[in-house]
C-alpha cells in the first residue's frame, strides 16, 4: 500500500500544479483497492469499474477542492462507497441495504517481511479462515489489514462505532488464530550441533 506521507505528497501535486502523472500514481495505487468494495455493493464487476473509474475522474475534475481534504485514502474509500450506492439506487431504488453485511472480495496478504515469513500452506489457510469470516467481520478486516485504513476510518466509511470495529477485528483475529494453529516443533528448525 501506498505510504500516508506519499499520498500528501501526490495530493499536493495534483492540486497545486494538475501533475498527471501524480494522479496516474493514485490512480494506479488506490484503483485495485477500491474495486472490491464497489463489487461486494454493487455485485458486477463491469459496474465497479465504471464506478471507480467515474470517482477518479471526479478526483481530477474537482482536483483544486483536494487541498481542503484532510484524508485522502478515506475520501476516495467514502466516495466509491456513496457513488456505488447512489448507482445501487438508481438500478434497484427498492432495495435497501447494510453495507457491513455485504460479502467483500479478498485480495492477496500483503508481501512484506513478515508476510515472506508465512508459508504457502500457512497462506492458505489464512485465506480459507478469512473467507469463512461472516460478512461485517470480513469486510472490517479487509479494511483494516489490507486496505490499512484506521479502525475510526473504517468506523467512519461504514457508519458503525470503533468499538464495533474492534470487537469484529478481535473475533477475526480470534477465528483466523484458531484456524491456523500450527505445530511448533514442526516449524522452527532443529539447532546446529556444534561439532567442536
Amino acid at each position: 500500500m501506498i505510504a500516508e506521507a506519499r499520498i500528501v505528497f501526490l495530493k499536493d501535486r495534483l492540486t497545486r500544479y494538475n501533475d498527471q502523472a501524480a494522479y496516474k500514481e493514485l490512480f494506479t495505487a488506490f484503483y485495485p483497492r477500491l474495486m472490491p468494495l464497489a463489487v461486494s455493493i454493487i455485485k458486477s464487476r463491469q459496474s465497479a469499474e465504471e464506478i471507480v473509474s467515474d470517482v477518479f475522474i471526479n478526483i481530477w475534475q474537482k482536483r483544486s477542492r483536494l487541498e481542503h481534504i484532510s484524508n485522502l485514502k478515506l475520501y476516495l474509500y467514502t466516495a466509491t462507497r456513496n457513488t456505488a450506492l447512489n448507482y445501487r439506487e438508481r438500478e434497484n431504488p427498492t432495495q435497501t441495504i447494510d453495507l457491513a453485511e455485504l460479502p467483500v472480495e479478498l485480495g492477496m496478504l500483503p508481501m512484506n517481511p513478515e508476510g515472506l515469513l508465512i508459508t504457502a500452506e500457512m497462506k492458505k489457510m489464512i485465506h480459507e479462515a478469512v473467507n469463512q469470516l461472516p460478512n461485517r467481520c470480513r469486510l472490517i478486516f479487509k479494511l483494516v489489514k489490507e486496505d490499512e485504513l484506521k479502525y475510526r476510518e473504517v468506523a467512519e466509511l461504514l457508519k458503525i462505532s470503533v468499538k464495533t470495529v474492534e470487537a469484529q477485528m478481535t473475533i477475526a483475529l480470534r477465528r483466523i488464530g484458531e484456524a491456523v494453529r500450527f505445530d511448533q516443533q514442526r516449524s522452527i528448525p532443529p539447532p546446529l550441533k556444534n561439532k567442536f
